[in-house]
Order: structure tokens, then sequence, then C-alpha cells
């Protein structure tokens, strides 16, 4: 009995102390520099990194989505005109992506995707039309045919970029009930409902939230504790904070505070809140630097911390890898990735190691 117990304390043990993921990386591709996905080893407790390798050829992987059981990941296909959603199997064994299949996404420009917590629903965002798709999710990993889809309409204050919708995200809030869709043209987060059974896009009620005009927003993240939710604005430079109504899918806005002070060159990329939940970080391209916020998990409210160069040019996407020890940042117009470690009490970031050599990386995520 005693050995039993043993062993079965041994199986539960093992997920936790192991270290060892796969990263990928979305590209733009460009000849000579990028043919697609790329993939390293990443050991979370030395932060180690191998080097890079192709793991799929395909045209402007931007943004990338691992399914729930780490067995499929999906990329949006960047492209003018009518864009793609790709779906892979991973081995992870070597790293490689097999392809399934791949899908219309009903839009131009599709810029980011997400599955549903359940991995029954994945969703993307065209950012040049300005809709949101739906798909169901097959048990092999591969797409059905769409089921959901919204088209955004309207325009705000700035002439120049919000003519018309700019859709440019889907995020699952933490008990998987809602999807919100910043539209960077409409300065406005858009929220559904999530319908897994069905695979479509119902509007909630109240159906969206704002930003200021001409503000723009692009990304969000959630705060681990599921009472807040922070917007990070491309073309105010700001992180908005909101307190989340999780039973009615609303948010009542809480503060705005800059990431970098308004300017024409520079813009807001990507948002992430450390799983610790006193962190956020946000990255801003022109600046080329990453923004350091500390939370006061009570209040939500953010509190700067100051900046952290890239070590590179236009930073867009990054990530907290799992452990919560060490950020990676891709520099798209330098082709390299850098990685910091995180003082997880101030947040302050320290370059480490050699940089990846990636053409045009804009998307990292991690597989077990």
């Amino acid at each position: 009995m005693q050995t039993l117990r043993l062993l079965a304390a041994a199986v539960l043990l093992a997920p936790a102390m192991s270290a060892q993921y796969i990263a990928y990386f979305g590209t733009y591709t460009k000849p000579s520099k990028s043919q697609g996905i790329y993939a390293c080893r990443f050991d979370s407790s030395t932060g180690k990194l191998t080097a890079p390798t192709l793991a799929a050829e395909t045209p402007s992987p931007s943004f990338l989505a691992v399914h729930p059981n780490g067995r499929f990941l999906y990329a949006v296909n960047e492209i003018n005109g009518d864009g793609m959603v790709n779906a892979f199997a991973i081995d992870r064994s070597s790293g490689a992506l097999k392809p399934l299949n791949h899908v219309s996404s009903r839009g131009n420009g599709p810029c980011h995707l997400a599955l549903d917590r359940t991995g029954q629903v994945l969703y993307a965002a065209n950012y040049g039309s300005g809709s949101i798709t739906a798909w169901p999710v097959n048990a092999d990993g591969s797409l059905g045919e769409s089921t959901g889809f919204d088209q955004h309409t309207g325009s705000s204050a700035n002439p120049d970029r919000q003519k018309g919708p700019h859709a440019h995200g889907t995020f699952l809030s933490p008990d998987n009930r809602f999807v919100l869709t910043p539209d960077l043209g409409l300065d406005k987060i858009f929220v559904y409902r999530v319908d897994a059974a069905k695979a479509a896009l119902p509007a909630n009620d109240p159906p969206f939230f704002q930003t200021a005009p001409g503000s723009g927003p692009r990304h969000l993240a959630f705060h681990p504790n599921g009472k807040f939710v922070y917007v990070l604005t491309e073309m105010g430079i700001t992180v908005v904070g909101y307190r989340w109504d999780a039973q009615r899918g609303a948010a009542e806005q809480i503060q705005t505070i800059n990431a970098f002070p308004a300017g024409t060159r520079m813009s807001g990329a990507e948002i992430e809140v450390h799983p610790n939940g006193r962190l956020l970080f946000a990255s801003v391209r022109g600046d080329n630097s990453i923004a350091v916020f500390q939370v006061d998990p009570a209040t939500g409210k953010l509190t700067a911390a100051g900046r952290t160069p890239t070590e590179g040019k236009t930073p867009r996407g990054f990530a907290v890898a799992p452990g919560g020890k060490f950020l990676l940042v891709g520099n798209q117009d330098s082709d390299s990735v850098f990685k910091f470690a995180i003082d997880e009490k101030t947040g302050a970031l320290t370059k480490t190691g050699e940089p990846l050599q990636i053409g045009s990386p804009v998307s990292i995520v991690f597989v077990r």
C-alpha cells in the first residue's frame, strides 16, 4: 500500500517538476528571413533555449494558439485579401508540426486567435475587415466549417485609422463564459457569450464596453483572480483597468495609466499579467521597450515600475514563460528574440543569455 501511495505521489508531482517545453514562434514570412513557424526547446527552471528550427512552412503565421490538451496548434495567416487559419498536430518529441487542414478566416487580415478553455471552439479576429469568426474543433484537432461570425460596423475619432472596424484579438474570460474582442477602429471591446456546443457567437448583454475616443484598443489580459481586466490601447499607449463583473460579462473602468508618453511614432502592442498577479507588462513599439507595472490585487490599480529596452526594434509579441521566471520578447524589425529574467517582486527585467535569430518574430506560445 505504501508503494502504491509513493507511486501515486510521483505521478502527481511529475508534471509540476517537469521544466521542459517547446517554444513556438509565429512570424511574418519574408524571403531569406522566415518561412513560417519556428520551434525550440525551453527549460523553465534554467531559461535555457536551444537553437530554433523550422516547425512548419506557412505564409505569415503571425499569431499562434495551443489547444488545451497540448496536442494541436493553430495559426492565422495574416495576408492581404482573404485570410486563412491553419490547424497542426504537434509532435512533442521533435517539435515538428503536421498540417491537419486550413479554413478561410472569412475576412481580411486575420491577426489573432484563441481557443475556448474546453478546446471545442476556435475564435479569430480579422483586422482588415473588422470581423470575428468561430469554428468547431474536431476530435482530431482539425477545424470544421465556420458556424459563428459577426461583422463589426461603425467608425471612431481618428480619421486616418478609424474609418471602419478593426477587430484586433479574441480573449477568453477565466471562467470560459465570455470571449472579448477589442476593436481598434471603434474604441470598443465587444463581449460574446461562449457557446461551445454550437460554436456560435451570441452577443452578450451588455454587448460591449469602451475605451477613450481615438485610443484604439488592441489586446487585453485578465488578472489571475478574475476580478480585473486590462486593455492595452495601441494609439493611446495606455493601459486601461476595469473591474470585471463575471456574472454579467460587464466591465467598470477604474484607471487609465500611460504605458509611454503619447507620440506619433509609439504604439502599444502586447500585454500580459504575471501569474503571481502582482505584475503587469506591456510592449511599446517605437520606444522598443517593455513597460512594467505593479498591481494591487485588492483594488486592481496599477503603479508604473519602469521600462526596459527590448534590445531590438519593434517588439510585437512577448510572453511570460511557464514558471514565471523569464520573459521572452520578439523584436519584429531586428529579427531577434531576447530573454529576460524577471524579478518577481519588483518586475525588474534583466537580459540573460544570447538572443535567438528568428526572422520577423511576432508571437510566442509554449507547449509542455
